[in-house]
Formats: C-alpha cells, structure tokens, sequence
C-alpha cells in the first residue's frame, strides 16, 4: 500500500486519488443434504483506485483495479491512462473529504471464534430444522467472512473497519408422493444465535410445505395485505432513495423537503436513516468515501424533513455531511396481534419481487405464497397479484408494535395495508 500511495503523490497528472481495499477472508461449506461435499477458505484483496483531474473549470474521475502480481511500471501506466480518461468526465468542482485515521471494528459474537468451529456450529443449527416428514433441505451452503475495508485519499483520510458476517443459502424441498416443490432461503447475520437459525430455517420448511398444499382463491377481491420485513425495507428504499442528494441535485426526485406523505388515519412514518444495526451486515462506521455516517432522520410524523447522500453531491447542494448511509430505521406503530387477529387479511410469504413506482402511485407485485388468516384460521394461497395505490396504502397503514432486524432494516414487523386489489 505504501508504494503505491507514493505512486500516486508522485504523478503530477493527477490532482487527487481515493484507494479502497477489501482484505476478505473466508470460510465456506457446502452441503447436499447433510453430507459435506467441500470445504473451501479463501484470502483475498480487491483494491480499487479512484483518480481525479481538474481540468477546465472541471474535474474528472476514473478507476481502476490494482492487482498484488502488477509492477510499480505498470501501476504507473495506469494511473496515467485513468487521469487520460477522467479528462473526458466533466463534473462539477468539488474538493474531496478530508479526515483523519481511524479503524474500528462492528460488534459481533462471532469476531473470536474458529472459523471451523463456528461453522459447523452453524451447520448444527440449520439441520436441526430438517426433521419434518416430507420434508428436506436439498442443498446447503453456509459462507463466513472476516472483512478489512480501508479507505485512503489525497486529503488525509485513512480509515480501517472490520466487520464479520455469515451467509446461509438453503433450499428446503417437500415432496408429496410424484410432486415436489422447492423454495430458496437467503438469510444473513453478524450475531449468531442458534436457536434463530433454527428457527428461521424450520419456518422455511413450513412455508414450502404449505406453497405444495396453497390454493389459488376466488379474485378479483379487496383484501387487508399484510407485508413482512423484506418486503417493508424494500418500500422503504423506494421511499429513502428519492430523497438522496444524487437525485436532489438532478432535480429528479419526486419529493422535497416540508411534503406530507401521507393523509389519513394511520400510523405515521419516521423513518432514520443509520450507520449501525446490531446485527445487521449492511452496518458501517463510514461510507466508500471515508465519510463518517451521521444518522439521518428523513421522514418524520409522516413529512420530509432531510435527505441524505454522498460528500460530492452534499457538497454541491449545501447539505449536511451524512455519508452514504446503508440501514434503515422505522419507528414501530400500534397494531398488536390482538387488533390485526380481529379482521381477516392476507399475509405476504414469498413475493417474485415488490413493486414500488413512485411517480405512478403504485405498489403491487405477485405473490407466490401467502397466508389467508380469518376467523383463526390459516389458509396457504398461491398464483395471485395485488395492487394498490401507493398513497392511499401510505395515508391508511398501520404498523406493528413489535420490532425486527433484518438484513439492512430494523423496524415494524408487520405493515398492514388496506383495501388492496387481489387478481
């Protein structure tokens, strides 16, 4: 890393530089049913180099990678042939952050254990589930990493953050006599708790078994919708990436600070945008700029207050320095299970995808599996879609009174949506 840095205070073509690396190590089993086919550790560094140019009343960038096996010669070429290319770029002036030296390492039970250890701990905990008659986990493969990221720039910021994180992929199968169904489950964490795994992983088990025995139900209807966390975050990103500085200053955003989100009787939103959740692999002390990440709260008792972005886009709009920050936070509502038990109402399993068009005033998507809850009990629904319009659903939610972590989202539970079209 010294040698290059030298490199590049020393190429006069350039008027500024960022270098990000990714030190990765990793540790990975790979299953088919319960047998252990392979066993694989890997130690990688990625580095990326950003140049910058000012030229003509503007300044350009270009980037490119930087291998271990390349020769002081040949990162020269390069440095050269990326400050001719960030000749082409032409944006606005900016000056890039300055900072300090810092290096912090993200909160996790897992940061001392063995990687062998821990990862058949994790094993353990997945197969745990697989005991339900039908039933099986086909493929399983279980990821963990131990990540260095450091950012360096022409300005004095070098900033160092470590963050441990494990990825499960599974695929529960049930097969009922010539006909077998299979659903794909992705599921993240940087705390391991065993009994969770084991949870989340049987709860997949129940939903491909009820995806086999799903009926697809009388439409068109109206029907209560409820949305878990996956889909909720992806909502919410809908909702915080219209109010990033990139579109701000493009002038592509739909909407501004002082608008009222929603009208009506239902919960309203406050939604923070944050560095750090417990648990959750999206977390950072600083962004790909080296930006320190300031909690940010957008929209608060159902109004745009703040947006949020990067330092070059918050620079040319005047904005605060925020960082581009990665998680969300949704203040919880006030629906309990009791209220949302009391009338019946759909809830979302497995979606292909939600679809959220802001500028249509929509939401909608297909649902490939969900639950028909009326009158305490549970019908498994399949081959359906629904729609809505994207401000009535925001004017009437009601959100949950308990909260969840998931991947980059901590919040509600549940979001409860009324009047929605089912075809």
């Amino acid at each position: 890393m010294k040698d290059l840095i030298a490199l590049l205070k020393g190429n006069q073509a350039i008027s500024g530089y960022r270098v990000a690396s990714v030190t990765r190590k990793t540790y990975e089993l790979f299953f088919v049913h319960r047998k252990l086919e392979t066993v694989r550790a890997t130690d990688t560094v990625d580095t990326n180099v950003t140049v910058y140019v000012d030229h003509d009343d503007k300044v350009g960038d270009s980037t490119f990678a930087v291998y271990g096996s390349m020769t002081d010669d040949e990162i020269s070429a390069k440095i050269n042939e990326a400050a001719d290319r960030a000749r082409l770029v032409f944006n606005q002036p900016y000056e890039l952050p300055e900072g300090g030296t810092e290096s912090e390492e993200l909160e996790s039970n897992m940061k001392d254990e063995n990687p062998s250890t821990l990862a058949a701990k994790i094993a353990d905990a997945v197969f745990a589930a697989d005991c339900m008659p039908g039933g099986s986990i086909n493929a399983t493969e279980i990821f963990l990493y131990r990540e260095a990221v450091r950012v360096i720039n022409s300005r004095g910021i070098d900033k160092t953050q470590i963050r441990h994180r494990v990825m499960i992929e599974a695929i529960p199968t049930f097969t009922e006599g010539s006909d077998s169904v299979e659903l794909y489950e992705a599921y993240r964490f940087t705390e391991f708790d065993p009994s969770r795994v084991t949870a989340e992983i049987a709860d997949k088990m129940r939903e491909v078994e009820q995806r086999r025995h799903a009926v697809k139900p009388q439409t068109p209807m109206t029907a209560n919708v409820v949305l878990r966390d996956k889909e909720i975050a992806e909502l919410l990103s809908s909702l915080a990436g219209d109010l990033n500085y990139a579109g701000v200053y493009s002038q592509s955003n739909l909407h501004h600070k002082g608008d009222v989100l929603q009208n009506g009787d239902g919960d309203r939103l406050e939604l923070t945008m944050v560095g750090k959740i417990r648990g959750s692999g999206s977390s950072a002390f600083f962004d790909d700029d080296g930006v320190s990440l300031t909690d940010t709260t957008l929209i608060s008792n159902g109004k745009v207050v703040a947006y949020y972005g990067s330092h070059r886009f918050a620079s040319y709009l005047g904005e605060p320095e925020t960082g581009n920050l990665g998680c969300m936070k949704l203040g919880s509502g006030t629906l309990t299970a009791a209220e949302l038990e009391a009338a019946p109402y759909i809830e979302c399993v497995s979606l292909s995808g939600l679809q959220v068009d802001l500028y249509n005033d929509y939401i909608g998507g297909e649902i490939r599996l969900a639950y028909l809850h009326e009158g305490g009990n549970v019908t498994p629904l399949t081959g359906i879609t629904m729609s809505a319009k994207l401000s009535d659903v925001l004017g009437a939610i009601r959100l949950s009174d308990d909260t969840v972590v998931s991947e980059r989202y901590t919040g509600p539970s549940k979001f409860l949506m009324r009047d929605v079209k089912i075809m």
